[in-house]
């Protein structure tokens, strides 16, 4: 396509870094991180403080070393991806992304085979203080009919979809382990009849691991990802039982087994910080080098602001420089070419070499539903038995106009505060639950913290780029392996 030179350049929206010594672009409007090498940064300085003509542009770069073709291959580049915009030419589709079809296939289901609990986790947000979850007078676990009937809509409403998924939660899921293990037999099997591929995981407290349920999990390949937070002193804090005892004692040595013996699946532990579990460093170097977790993540608690156990702006503070320390480790092990294991670089970096550029904050609502134990749906698994955000029945169909109503309200564009901020390709405005118990509305931003999401995400950008430049193989394998766990 040839440029037409006429009208004038300015810089497009994006968020310069440097890494290793090599300046990048992160393009908002395409999701994608551009390398720039000194000639081109330098010219594109110029575009902060002046515009300039198509003949303007193309002299600077000359004056940089560029051929002209090269320059002119340059400015086409970086007119189509918006890193540069034209008040004559426009060569790249609207930036914005796209609103998902009414009929956009499911990929994955979240069971909630159970919505009782066997712990009494004080920050819980199905049965804490913000809870939205209004279970009174519904099944407490679900039936086996419901679930077949669950994995038959799966199938159903995932029409062009080779894969699927199903993720076992609660309540403490396995307290209907027995419903658990023929869900698995009938889900394959009906997969298999359509040759598709179907895939399993699940979320436990880990109290109720049995050797034999270790080896169904290993033998069918399910993943686990275990909600803990630390050594003893933090994860009895909160994590307790409703005697107020508390459960790491329990937990510990069937940790060690299910680790050990789990080989076909990563093991991961998601970690709640909340007031006075903020020892991150410490939390990690427990489950990651002590037990042996293959991945550790961590969350800040969700809450509406007013509880005793939420964390404060210094807290968070204090979160986030150990969040760096585990950064710089992150990098120094890529650098190595050795997995590090703290998840959320790991999650940020896999979104970054796929080019996210997200429409919604996650995929609640459009590829992914949840399913109460009465087989009532929802966005997720976090608005479970809440009768204000039911989105249909697994019996009777989505309701496809409160499904609609929850995508446009989700939807980042509909956001205001979040069309100024140059991470919106991998936030969105966060999480709708989030924001429904702080605000009211999900399909509010998480405004309490987009500054921290940006300083974080421009570290992530910066270890990317450290690693693009230094040890770009491991990029590759990294992904490979994501894709596998």
């Amino acid at each position: 396509m040839t440029i037409i030179p006429s009208g004038h350049y300015r810089l497009g929206e994006m968020h310069e870094f440097s890494a290793a010594d090599q300046p990048f672009m992160y393009l908002v409007s395409a999701g994608a991180i551009f390398a720039l090498d000194e000639g081109a940064h330098a010219v594109l300085r110029r575009l902060e403080t002046e515009s300039l003509s198509h003949g303007e542009l193309v002299n600077a770069l000359l004056e940089s070393g560029y051929t002209r073709q090269d320059a002119e291959e340059l400015i086409r580049e970086l007119l189509f991806v918006h890193g540069i915009v034209s008040d004559k030419v426009s060569l790249s589709p609207t930036p914005a992304p796209s609103a998902p079809p009414a009929d956009f296939p499911l990929q994955a289901l979240v069971l909630n085979i159970t919505n009782q609990c066997n712990l009494a986790c004080t920050y819980c947000y199905e049965f804490g203080a913000d809870k939205i979850a209004t279970p009174q007078g519904k099944p407490k676990f679900m039936s086996l009919e419901t679930a077949k009937t669950s994995v038959d809509f799966l199938l159903r409403k995932s029409a062009g979809r080779q894969a699927v998924h199903i993720t076992f939660f609660g309540g403490e899921t396995l307290m209907n382990f027995p419903l658990l293990r023929e869900v698995v037999a009938y889900a394959r099997e009906q997969a298999e009849a359509q040759g598709r591929g179907i895939g399993f995981s699940l979320t436990t407290n880990a109290t109720l691991l049995t050797d034999e349920i270790i080896a169904f999990l290993s033998d069918n390949e399910i993943g686990v990802t275990v909600s803990m937070d630390g050594p003893p002193d933090l994860q009895d804090k909160r994590r307790v039982y409703k005697s107020g005892k508390g459960s790491y004692a329990v937990i510990e040595p069937r940790l060690r087994k299910l680790i050990a013996n789990h080989r076909t699946r990563a093991i991961t532990a998601r970690v709640t910080l909340t007031d006075g579990v903020t020892d991150v460093i410490r939390i990690f170097r427990h489950l990651k080098e002590d037990l042996g977790f293959h991945e550790v993540g961590f969350a800040p608690v969700t809450n509406s602001g007013e509880q005793d156990y939420r964390i404060d702006d210094n807290g968070m503070d204090e979160v986030l420089r150990q969040f760096h320390e585990l950064a710089d480790e992150w990098l120094e092990y890529a650098l190595r070419g050795e997995m590090h294991g703290f998840s959320n670089v790991s999650e940020t970096i896999g979104e970054l070499i796929q080019g996210v550029n997200k429409s919604h904050p996650c995929g609640a609502g459009l590829g992914l539903l949840g399913v109460s134990p009465s087989g009532d749906l929802s966005p997720c698994h976090r608005f479970t038995d809440a009768d204000t955000h039911t989105l249909g029945h697994i019996s009777t169909d989505i309701d496809t106009e409160k499904r609609e109503d929850f995508l446009s309200r989700g939807h980042v564009e509909a956001k205001y505060e979040c069309q100024s901020c140059w991470a919106r390709p991998l936030c969105a405005g966060g999480c709708h639950h989030e924001a429904f118990v702080r605000y009211g509305d999900t399909g509010h931003a998480n405004l309490h913290y987009c500054d921290w999401i940006r300083e974080w995400t421009d570290t992530c950008l910066r270890i990317y780029g450290a690693v693009s430049v230094l040890n770009p193989q491991f990029l590759d394998r990294f992904a490979s392996r994501k894709g596998l766990s």
